[in-house]
């Protein structure tokens, strides 16, 4: 038995003829019939119903073909392997992002500049990229839909993935000038509990920042009211500048920085989160929220080369350091 009598009885098949499939595959039309009759004779039994307009595969045939497919494509799997080993790079690499990191650079972390490298070392590699919440990438990272994703933590990742940390901040309530929590802050800080009983702008659930901002509200005792939600901290803050709530936006949002989109993070001042907003940055103690933005990938590894290289490349230019 050999590969081109699987590979010519597939086609046979998945064309209903032996004239197409000899097409398909640039050989006579003689030439498939005289191999898919040799692997008849191989086998012992008649894998194709010739008796129709349309050549069928028999109940043996038919039993046959996930068999036949299946070896074709670990034959093909073995060459891109192979080539994926010797340096010519192929494949698909799945990587996930958080809303906005892909056009941003946190703490020297340039996803996009990491990306444009590697593509032009390795253009025989398809990076496919997709942006959604923390907890969807991270199910998606288990499932194996995902090779890599940039994440934000609101606690330890989940068991069977490793996480570096890119990004580690404190979270801040942005507010109008004339709101009553700048008249109560004390050297631009408030306590949580201060957002007791206030209408809330925050990230949508799944994310980070919210993660750590529901938590923490748990831990003290109250459900945070959120009334208004975006997946855009730039959103965040214009529809707190509107005056509809206290918006908990991380501290890269006034420079429009992605990353920060879905990590707890704020900083370290009263200054405005926006040029020109008018708002107040009050950064959020008692207890101080802190949130992170991490490189995600699966404990045992991603699958194939090209992931691990890419994978590679990310963690070396990542600044921080492993997450517990």
């Amino acid at each position: 038995m050999e590969l081109a009598q699987l590979r010519y009885f597939v086609a046979v098949v998945e064309e209903g003829g032996f004239t197409r499939a000899g097409a398909r595959l640039h050989v006579s039309q003689p030439g498939v019939s005289a191999q898919v009759a040799q692997l008849e004779r191989e086998l012992g039994q008649r894998l194709l119903d010739r008796s129709g307009r349309r050549v069928t595969p028999t109940e043996a045939g038919r039993a046959v073909l996930s068999y036949a497919r299946a070896a074709l494509a670990a034959v093909e799997g073995v060459r891109r392997t192979a080539e994926e080993f010797s340096g010519l790079l192929r494949g698909r690499v799945a990587l996930g992002l958080i809303p906005g990191a892909a056009s941003a650079v946190a703490d020297g972390f340039d996803v996009v500049e990491v990306l444009g490298a590697f593509h032009d070392e390795h253009p025989g590699v398809e990076i496919a990229l997709s942006e959604d919440t923390s907890e969807r990438m991270l199910a998606a990272l288990l499932r194996g839909e995902l090779d890599l994703a940039v994440v934000g933590l609101a606690g330890e990742p989940p068991p069977a993935v490793s996480c570096q940390v890119v990004l580690d901040e404190p979270l801040v309530a942005a507010v109008r000038a004339d709101d009553p929590l700048v008249a109560v802050a004390v050297h631009g800080e408030i306590p949580l509990a201060a957002l007791r009983g206030r209408a809330l702008i925050s990230l949508p659930r799944g994310t980070g920042l919210r993660g750590v901002l529901e938590r923490a509200c748990a831990q003290a005792g109250f459900a945070p009211r959120v009334d208004f939600e975006a997946a855009a901290p730039a959103v965040l803050v214009r529809l707190a500048a509107r005056g509809l709530g206290v918006a908990v936006v991380p501290s890269g949002a006034e420079s429009g920085a992605g990353p920060r989109a879905d990590v707890g993070a704020g900083p370290a001042s009263g200054t405005a989160p926006g040029a020109g907003t008018g708002l107040r940055a009050l950064r959020i103690t008692e207890p101080r929220l802190t949130g992170r933005v991490a490189l995600a990938w699966r404990t045992d590894g991603p699958p194939g080369p090209a992931a691990r290289t890419l994978l590679g490349r990310l963690r070396a230019q990542a600044p921080g350091r492993p997450a517990p």
